[in-house]
């Protein structure tokens, strides 16, 4: 074992969300309350069969927002759910998100041991 490998988190994934443009600050809001310490927000531009037909005969606006989201293993899912449900993920055409297994994570806190009452 190296000498930094105790200051890295190897606990961690990352979130990741993409949705239409102007909804990211809504569901970063969401992902918030239900645990995440914080969120970094991207613009992007998307291209795919439904921007180009448009979905249910509705033109998609290819300008997208990218949440990413780092989180402790063990906080995922409640996140990834708050995240789902915010970005009416349900819903064709709204967005999609993923989690990715994170091996290395450095300038983040340790998670407290600490349990509340």
């Amino acid at each position: 074992m190296a000498e930094n490998d105790e200051k890295y988190l190897t606990d961690m994934e990352m979130i990741t969300c993409v949705v239409q443009r102007g909804k990211a600050e809504l569901v970063v809001s969401a992902a918030m309350r239900a645990g995440a310490g914080g969120a970094t927000i991207n613009f992007a531009r998307g291209t795919g069969v439904r921007e180009k037909l448009g979905l249910l005969g509705i033109a998609i606006d290819p300008e997208k927002e990218v949440i990413s989201i780092v989180t402790y293993k063990d906080d995922t899912r409640k996140i990834f759910d708050a995240i789902v449900y915010a970005a009416h993920l349900d819903t064709p055409g709204m967005g999609f998100a993923y989690v990715t297994p994170l091996s290395l994570v450095a300038g983040l806190p340790k998670k407290s041991s600490k349990k509340s009452n």
